[in-house]
């Protein structure tokens, strides 16, 4: 990766990905050249792409474009280990790097700070770059989300003498089966939290877990892990694998709620913050110790929180016409939802409706469904939607609603399958109480968002 320049040609196998389209624009801002491929490129990736003089002149794989010229050949995760242009790449013995892998050759001599875990990594990343942003002091970055005021994603290999990394647990690429986190050994390290997720790479708890006792084994000696003491299994795991760090546990900050406003509680009084719910309170201690490193001082850590917005569709505020709060968030795993239906409750009392929408591989697996028991008992109403196209799709069968509620537990519980009964259902609940919608998914390409305005 030394031997790189600007000027010389990288090409990535599977540009359209949230990362990897963002990864390419930031190549190509810093004086690479930039080819790229993909069978699929949805928006927002597509316009962007095109905007750069980036996007593939046409869809699919093609083993034309892997020429002897390229300095590397990027693979990302969407690709599959027999994809034509990857065989072409191993053919001509061409260095080919993951993503992760090349965000840790970029980022080999700065301070690197990582936030891992099962939840919060988007959030607590982002707050970190908030803090840092407010005070002015210059980072790079790689996050998980589409973040307020930031033209990308990623910005990374410029002179800032610090970046600030989410690290995901996911594997790597095709040909990489590591998590991608264990590119990145940081000095700095925060660990949220393990609860099981991705059931088709990790198929156990156990398998699931042993990720992170491989990551915490594998830390520099003398590193710092920042971790949440409040989760037996993370405690258990840093106790048996982390005797070579500096390990520092952290658990919720001080707050109070008044009149559905949070506040911090500090040593200079109390600081009115934008974000709500006690697993933000955990993630603004944890970012608290990250930026710490970093050199921020408390008072100043304070005084940026304070403004911090949010991530993205991280329990984000919106109004109807008629002024009901609608709540977006991202939740999709059982401890995200969870912790979001947590927060709403906390926030705006029990009388809410919850909806989920059941999208991701693991979110539609029969066998890990029951992993949500109880997790939608809190809302005066709750309910579920499962596109029978999708789940046809990833699991090879529909899910049947009696299955769902009894996995769920709770007996009133809505179960939808069909777009139009959803929409019709959650316009009439907007108008009675506040509605938190929760999805890692488009909801079937329901443009809600765009409509409550008329709710």
């Amino acid at each position: 990766m030394s031997k790189l320049k600007p000027g010389d040609k990288i090409h990535l196998i599977a540009i359209g990905g949230a990362v990897m389209h963002n990864l390419a624009l930031d190549l190509q801002v810093a004086g690479y050249y930039i080819t790229g491929s993909d069978d699929r490129i949805d928006e927002p990736a597509r316009g962007r792409l095109d905007v750069a003089g980036l996007m593939p002149d046409r869809l699919g794989w093609e083993p034309s474009r892997i020429t002897e010229d390229l300095g590397l050949v990027v693979l990302g995760m969407h690709a599959r280990s027999d994809n034509p242009e990857l065989l072409k790449a191993l053919d001509l013995g061409l260095t080919i790097y993951s993503f992760p892998e090349l965000v840790g050759e970029l980022t080999a001599n700065q301070q690197r700070l990582v936030v891992s875990g099962s939840h919060g990594k988007t959030t607590i990343t982002s707050m970190v770059m908030h803090v840092l942003r407010f005070h002015r002091r210059p980072f790079d970055y790689l996050v998980g989300s589409a973040m307020p005021g930031y033209e990308r994603m990623v910005q990374l290999g410029t002179a800032a003498p610090a970046v600030v990394l989410e690290g995901d647990e996911y594997l790597s690429s095709p040909l990489d089966p590591r998590p991608k986190m264990m590119h990145y050994q940081p000095h700095g390290t925060v660990i949220t939290g393990i609860a099981w997720d991705h059931i088709n790479v990790f198929p156990s708890k156990a398998s699931y877990e042993k990720v992170f006792a491989d990551y915490i084994a594998g830390l520099r000696p003398g590193s710092t892990l920042i971790y949440f003491e409040e989760d037996p299994a993370l405690v258990n795991l840093v106790q048996s694998y982390g005797g070579h760090l500096d390990c520092k546990p952290y658990k919720a900050a001080p707050y109070v709620v008044e009149d559905g406003y949070t506040f911090l509680k500090t040593s200079l009084g109390k600081i009115p913050l934008q974000v709500f719910g006690k697993h933000n309170m955990h993630n603004i201690a944890a970012a608290r110790q990250l930026t710490a490193m970093a050199g921020i001082e408390k008072v100043d850590f304070y005084q940026a929180i304070a403004s911090f917005p949010g991530a993205s569709r991280r329990l984000e505020r919106m109004t109807t016409g008629s002024g009901q709060t609608v709540i977006r968030d991202f939740a999709h795993s059982p401890s995200k939802v969870s912790a979001s239906v947590q927060a709403v409750h906390e926030q705006f009392g029990a009388d809410f409706t919850a909806v989920l929408e059941l999208h991701s591989f693991s979110s539609l697996n029969p066998d890990f469904i029951p992993e949500y028991q109880g997790t939608m008992n809190v809302p005066a109403v709750a309910a579920v939607y499962c596109s029978g196209e999708v789940a046809q799709r990833k699991q090879g069968r529909s899910l049947d609603a009696d299955f769902l509620v009894k996995a769920f537990g709770r007996k009133d519980l809505k179960v939808f399958d069909d777009l139009q009964a959803l929409q019709d259902w959650v316009r009439i609940q907007s108008a009675y109480r506040p509605l938190l919608m929760m999805s890692s998914g488009s909801w079937s390409s329901w443009p809600w968002e765009k409509e409550i305005s008329e709710w």
